[in-house]
């Protein structure tokens, strides 16, 4: 497969160029450990790109190297103070713990920066026309990082990081960000809480960790909470009935995808009961959303999803969608 992975840097540029879909990610991701047994490890990222060498996807991407979020870039959505005291707990050897959940080691900081720095590079491969859309296989994910906190395995928020350059760079007056890992992201929803220049559409189980979100919404935050079981119909009837009204509404001119898979039926820390057709489809009808307002551009992040073979599968429904290349399921 390192093989398979080498051959895009030989494609001529003239092909790179008409691709729809950027793929990005960077080695260092693959550095971030959080000790054995932790479920947010290296192998996710393997999972996803096996699966989609092995689909015959992968060569229809455009492959980047995801680039590294500057402290200025993280100060957008972060605290001064917060940023240093996380470069301040990078540890020479072993683990530092920034919370019960979310660890460093030596190379995390790195990653991390190269986490939430994959969205920006995306943002400006889609502006600049050079692809239609981007999807980042990147970790650590951002969603419950807040303005000056880790948690949840997250240390910055890279959609946060993300929808901000849009904003400041970009100069665009709505972005919007779909939301469907099965924890609520608390931290983006903390960030662009008071920002109506930000719609955020969220829908995850309830109750269930980090135990809010329920009530917590706004005319810009869309919060649909879900019980323990769900199935893709009922995610399906509140992405219709809740998600698609404010977005008609808000009109953003970018849209953003929190991609977590661990609402996936095989993921053993969701409770949810999600399949790979519901991926497709909740990708699809944004795709709508984007074409209709954002002259089709979508950043995609990785966040949640730990059943290796399910996140494999349910990466490839969400690309090939984004790729406008036909899925049986």
């Amino acid at each position: 497969s390192q093989s398979r992975r080498r051959q895009h840097q030989d494609r001529p540029q003239g092909i790179v160029s008409i691709m729809n879909t950027a793929y990005l990610t960077h080695p260092a991701c693959l550095k971030h450990d959080m000790g054995a047994g932790h479920p947010e490890c290296p192998a996710r990222i393997h999972a996803i790109e096996n699966q989609l060498i092995a689909s015959g996807l992968w060569d229809f991407l455009s492959h980047h190297e995801a680039s590294k979020a500057s402290k200025e870039e993280l100060a957008r959505v972060h605290t001064s103070e917060y940023i240093e005291w996380v470069f301040n707990q990078s540890p020479h050897s072993g683990l530092k713990h920034l919370d019960g959940d979310t660890a460093m080691n030596p190379y995390s900081l790195n990653a991390a920066l190269h986490a939430a720095g994959a969205g920006i590079k995306a943002i400006d491969l889609v502006m600049s026309k050079q692809v239609k859309n981007a999807f980042c296989n990147i970790r650590p994910p951002g969603h419950h990082a807040g303005r000056a906190n880790a948690a949840g395995f997250c240390i910055f928020n890279n959609m946060a990081v993300a929808a901000a350059h849009a904003l400041e760079y970009h100069g665009l007056q709505r972005v919007a960000i779909a939301d469907f890992d099965v924890h609520h992201g608390n931290g983006t929803e903390e960030i662009f809480h008071d920002d109506p220049r930000v719609m955020l559409c969220s829908t995850f189980r309830h109750p269930y960790y980090p135990y809010c979100g329920a009530d917590s919404g706004n005319d810009h935050i869309i919060n649909v909470p879900l019980a323990a079981g769900s199935s893709g119909a009922q995610f399906r009837t509140a992405v219709t009935e809740q998600w698609l009204p404010a977005l008609e509404r808000f009109q953003p001119l970018f849209l953003f995808i929190s991609a977590g898979f661990d609402v996936h039926w095989e993921d053993g820390m969701g409770g949810l009961a999600l399949r790979e057709a519901d991926y497709f489809w909740v990708t699809e009808t944004l795709k709508d959303i984007a074409n209709r307002y954002a002259n089709g551009r979508i950043v995609s992040l990785l966040e949640g999803g730990y059943a290796l073979h399910a996140l494999g599968r349910s990466v490839l429904a969400h690309i090939k969608s984004l790729s406008n290349l036909s899925i049986a399921l």
